[in-house]
């Protein structure tokens, strides 16, 4: 699939498919805890079917789950019912250490699994894009590190960063060059701990790597999309659109009102109902939020609607098809 034109025909599309995270909230329908969800390759394929068959998006989606590459480094990985297995503490805090981390082979601890299942789902799903997901370089390099230590060590121990980010973005590359060969049309990049750093750090310890990535994997046929849900990512957003990817999503930490005017009129720009949203409100609540959000961005022929960030598992289905059906209750009028 041509994906420069798939970008082309929903910005010039009057109408507008949401494009929400929604991978996450299978889990109630194939009723299954998180932990097994991402526990075996056939959940994980057939958790995307089961979410493309009862919403219409632009494209099928891939599970954001940041944990996978760090695990397969050697992180340490907690595993919970309900939430998004997640990383703890750090692995290379020294230079050293940094040095010693051995660079696994792609298919290491669930990286394999997460192939396989982009693989499964592209045999399921053959109407629209698959579109899997990874972490970005500083993200991840981030939990090798410790997020804590993150920001400190760009000015305390930058060498130590760059040793991380370089064995982070070659990993990257290999990794999502796999998902290329098992289907899929594109990677959503996410690089969330970018959103602490200024303009200049942005650049040399996230944007310059991401920039290696894209020039590697990218063409007409496989595009990387962006994500950052940091709270600067506005002031950042010349650095953010250096990286050269294809579209971005931004977090529900901004105002998309805010970020709309600095987005050029090619290129696609998602965000950003708060996720929470889809868990805690009522069916009216996220309608009047969804139609909230439309009325000041709805505008931008390049706006597409989306959440923040992904959709938690245990998000109530009830707000979810409220948000589809106050997208479409926009763009009847």
């Amino acid at each position: 699939m041509n994906m420069n034109k798939w970008i082309e025909d929903i910005i010039n599309s009057p109408v507008k498919k949401p494009f929400p995270v929604l991978t996450f909230p299978s889990v109630g329908f194939m009723n299954m805890t998180v932990e097994e969800l991402v526990s075996s390759s056939d959940n994980l394929a057939n958790g995307i079917k089961i979410i493309a068959d009862k919403v219409d998006m632009p494209a099928a989606l891939g599970y954001m789950d940041l944990s996978i590459e760090a695990e397969a480094f050697g992180a340490n990985t907690v595993y919970s019912a309900n939430e998004v297995p997640n990383i703890t503490g750090s692995i290379a805090d020294t230079e050293e250490a940094a040095e010693a981390l051995k660079v696994p082979e792609v298919g290491a601890g669930r990286t394999g699994k997460s192939i396989e299942a982009i693989a499964k789902a592209r045999k399921l799903i053959t109407d629209k894009p698959l579109i899997a997901g990874t972490i970005g370089p500083f993200s991840m390099a981030g939990r090798l590190m410790g997020v804590s230590n993150a920001m400190i060590f760009c000015y305390d121990e930058p060498d130590l960063c760059h040793i991380l980010l370089r064995k982070s973005t070659d990993f990257l590359i290999k990794y999502i060059l796999e998902f290329k060969k098992a289907g899929a049309d594109a990677v959503l990049i996410a690089e969330p701990l970018a959103g602490i750093l200024s303009p200049s750090l942005c650049q040399e310890f996230s944007t310059d790597y991401i920039k290696e990535i894209v020039e590697a994997v990218q063409d007409e046929d496989f595009i990387l999309l962006y994500h950052n849900c940091g709270n600067e990512a506005v002031r950042l957003i010349d650095v953010i659109l250096d990286t050269g990817c294809k579209a971005y999503h931004f977090g529900d930490a901004i105002d998309m009102a805010d970020m709309m005017p600095h987005i050029p009129a090619d290129i696609l720009a998602m965000g950003n109902l708060k996720p929470a949203y889809f868990r805690n409100s009522t069916t009216e609540e996220i309608r009047q939020e969804t139609l909230n959000l439309l009325e000041k961005c709805g505008k931008y022929p390049n706006f597409l609607i989306s959440s923040g960030c992904d959709v938690p598992p245990t998000a109530k289905w009830e707000n979810v098809e409220a948000f589809f059906d106050a997208a479409a209750e926009f763009y009847s009028k």
